[in-house]
């Protein structure tokens, strides 16, 4: 039976359909006789404990820069929906936040994905430090002492928003720069957030791994190699990206962290791998997915649908 699925997101018009994955989730779903219906965050509600969205209906195409017809704005309650997918793009901010507090209140009769309860409960950089042992060296916090003193012991570091995405505001300091006072006076401009101290991984010259898992399971993974004289390996920041396979260490690391994803209901994650560290778990918007299928290394789309389908027939 087809699936009415309502996709929570960032506005269709300016995505770029090569690389995108959410293009490549909403074009899996249409392929297999699914209807589509759009909406921007900015554009939900709660009115008398109905969750309520002003969205259109969509359908697309594989067509660069003719890539959708919309229809009609009109207003809906999103439990009508057999699914939502939640994909606008961070920052994980109090309207995030909130959007997650309002999905949850039809989830899981309308399946929300990902569960949005422990999308608001796995902020990306704080859920990873659950697993003791995967990390490298890492502190998060917003005193400056503490950070001074773990600059001093681990010298090379790379210091980061907590609530950031996409590799803004990731910079690398060296043991001997003496910066981090003034970025940390430019961080608490920006807001009374904690930052993220991490010891350098020199491995990320050759690539920052990450690797998509559906309900726990890897479908596969894709190598994003930063632009020459780059820290940042994110694919928005100039990061190329190349085929390559799961290591044994890789697969360690997925193990580990799978019972938690597949019990918290988290269905579509990206984490990322730098040697042999976890540094992320990406549970609000991962990308990777157009690259990963477009290298041979599995269909993550297709492998998320399966797995919807199988969870609504057995709602």
């Amino acid at each position: 039976m087809p699936l009415q699925v309502a996709i929570q997101m960032d506005p269709v018009e300016g995505i770029n359909i090569d690389t995108d994955t959410t293009f490549l989730l909403m074009l899996e779903a249409q392929t297999r006789g699914h209807g589509l219906w759009v909406y921007t965050p900015d554009r939900i509600g709660l009115e008398d404990g109905r969750v309520l969205a002003r969205g259109r209906p969509l359908n697309l195409r594989a067509v660069k820069g003719d890539h959708h017809d919309l229809g009609q704005y009109e207003v809906r309650d999103l439990s009508e929906f057999d699914a939502i997918l939640m994909r606008q793009d961070p920052p994980f901010d109090m309207a995030y936040i909130t959007a997650t507090h309002f999905l949850e209140r039809i989830h899981p009769a309308t399946l929300v994905v990902n569960n949005p309860f422990e999308v608001r409960n796995a902020p990306e950089k704080l859920f990873v430090t659950g697993f003791p042992g995967l990390q490298p060296p890492t502190l998060i916090t917003s005193d400056a002492d503490m950070l001074h003193d773990f600059h001093a012991r681990h010298g090379d570091m790379v210091l980061k928003p907590l609530y950031g995405g996409g590799g803004s505001g990731v910079v690398r300091l060296k043991a001997d720069d003496p910066n981090l006072d003034a970025l940390l006076e430019l961080h608490a401009m920006i807001g009374r957030e904690q930052v993220i101290a991490q010891k350098f991984v020199p491995a990320v010259s050759k690539g920052d791994k990450r690797i998509i898992l559906v309900d726990g399971e890897p479908v596969g993974a894709i190598n994003r190699v930063p632009a020459e004289g780059q820290v940042r390996s994110n694919l928005a920041r100039g990061g190329r990206a190349e085929a390559v396979e799961l290591t044994a260490r890789d697969r360690e690391i997925c193990d580990t962290i799978a019972p938690e994803l597949k019990s918290r209901g988290l269905l579509f994650v990206g984490i990322d791998v730098i040697g042999d560290y976890l540094t992320e778990i990406n549970v609000t918007s991962p990308t990777g997915a157009q690259q990963l299928k477009r290298f041979g290394g599995g269909d993550a789309a297709a492998a998320l649908w399966d797995r919807v389908e199988a969870l609504r027939g057995a709602l």
